[in-house]
């Protein structure tokens, strides 16, 4: 199939040139190897996919007695000059579908290879045969342990499958958890032979997902790989302190079963406890039980097991942060992740669906239940986020309305409004963005600034039509 020409305006001719290299984004000049350019496409498709310029020359100019670089449009004359490019690039990709190229032309200027690099669910390695990883603007070889990283992140490679030697087997046979899941189900088959069949015993060593699963205290045979733990901050700023902390922070233990179930209940029982400033005074903030539940099952299925970390709750006054160790797995990204299913413990997942009342009823569909949830009780939807090496839902207790809306609408039915009720009603992720509000809405006339009340004891009333000075 040909590759199309995009022919490019002059405002996005400049934008290209202006772009800066960085974790998704990379210029090459055409005089790059194609070989060479292949670890920096190995590099994208290995960690969250990315587009490469090819045709961007970075040259050094002088301008006002100084040194500095600029890019320049440098491209191919003809689609042909490119072929060597499009062909090494399509080889690295056999066992799925693989880059997307255009050609973009701009008037008197030669032509540009754009080409965009999937999130892929294999490993690409590079025309070199090593293995690439795009972190900030460089592209990282990888040693052995960083290649059985990326094949964790991706799911090629699942550490719930590991064994755990020099354990004996009767941690999972005789546990009071298998037995009494066995007899619940009224399973007819002795503990060994069952946990064998589900590949929860290999070489006569329990895998990690079986200890999970049915070890009475996972945490003393994997400690710090599979807890978690309850903060909660009486605060509402951006991070919470040891200052902030209302209590020592509550530690959960035992099978990821029970985990839920308890993690659930205790951060419930925890928010229930938060007072928020309504209309009518300090009253109870409501999540949906659904939308707890389903972030913090999606948490402890689809963690990395492999990462020394726990699972951390907390409970701030107009949020809760689920933050979960290790990557979206395979090819799931931020944008993708309500869509696509990709599950890094397949067994785990699997399995714990077998347990009465199991915490995942409909598998695959947690989150989209959990952003449901917060729709119908007129909430923002949770917000995604992924770190360096941690995933975090946020849950905000704040309306779909925005807060010009909700500061208009207390005054509606209040006399006046002092900071301290805008900042408790409001989210603002700064104090700019809280006087970037207050200040449009003096502006145009629809709040004014009480007379002698500053600082902290700032407040504001609504615009009358009698405040408003007319000049005639």
């Amino acid at each position: 199939m040909p590759i199309k020409t995009r022919n490019v305006m002059y405002k996005e001719y400049v934008k290209i040139l202006k772009l800066q290299e960085n974790h998704f984004l990379d210029l090459k000049a055409i005089e790059i190897k194609p070989a060479k350019l292949t670890q920096t496409i190995s590099a994208f498709a290995n960690a969250d996919g990315g587009e490469v310029y090819l045709g961007i020359a970075e040259k050094t100019i002088l301008e006002n007695g100084r040194q500095e670089k600029q890019s320049f449009w440098e491209g191919f004359q003809k689609q042909e000059d490119a072929n060597d490019f499009i062909r090494t690039i399509d080889n690295l990709f056999r066992t799925e579908q693989g880059c997307s190229f255009e050609f973009l032309f701009f008037p008197n200027k030669n032509l540009i290879l754009h080409i965009e690099i999937p999130k892929t669910n294999s490993l690409i390695m590079a025309s070199d045969q090593e293995v690439y990883l795009r972190r900030n603007a460089e592209n990282k070889r990888q040693n052995e342990e960083g290649i059985r990283r990326i094949l964790y992140d991706k799911g090629i490679e699942s550490f719930e499958n590991q064994t755990i030697s020099n354990l004996e087997i009767e941690e999972i046979t005789n546990s009071n958890i298998i037995l009494n899941f066995l007899t619940e189900n009224h399973i007819e088959s002795e503990p060994v032979s069952w946990l064998k069949k589900q590949r929860l015993i290999r070489k006569n060593l329990p895998t990690v997902c079986g200890i999970l699963l049915f070890s009475d205290l996972p945490q003393a045979i994997i400690p710090k790989n599979c807890g978690i733990k309850i903060y909660r901050y009486k605060t509402a700023n951006s991070e919470g302190v040891r200052e902030s902390l209302a209590f020592d922070p509550i530690t959960i233990e035992g099978d990821i079963y029970g985990q839920i179930k308890f993690a659930v209940i205790k951060t419930r029982e925890i928010v229930e406890s938060v007072p928020r400033l309504g209309e009518c005074g300090l009253e109870e903030i409501n999540y949906p039980t659904e939308t707890l539940h389903e972030i913090i099952t999606n948490a402890v299925l689809h963690r990395d097991y492999s990462i020394a970390d726990d699972i951390h709750i907390r409970i701030f006054d107009n949020r809760i942060e689920v933050e979960s160790p290790g990557r979206l797995p395979g090819h799931i990204t931020i944008k993708n992740i309500l869509e696509e299913r990709c599950s890094r413990n397949g067994n785990l997942v699997r399995i714990i669906n077998k347990f009465p009342d199991p915490p995942n009823k409909d598998i695959g569909e947690g989150l989209n239940t959990a952003f449901r949830a917060m729709n119908m009780l007129g909430l923002k939807p949770p917000k995604i986020e992924q770190k360096s090496n941690s995933f975090i839902v946020y849950i905000r207790h704040e309306p779909l309305a925005s807060a010009e809306e909700i500061i208009l609408d207390y005054l509606n039915k209040h006399e006046q409004m002092n900071v301290s009720v805008i900042k408790t009603l409001c989210y603002f992720k700064s104090d700019y963005d809280y006087k970037k509000i207050i200040r449009g809405l003096v502006k145009r006339d629809l709040i004014s600034h009480i007379p002698n009340a500053k600082g902290k004891k700032s407040a504001y009333r609504k615009v009358k039509p009698l405040d408003v000075t007319i000049n005639v």
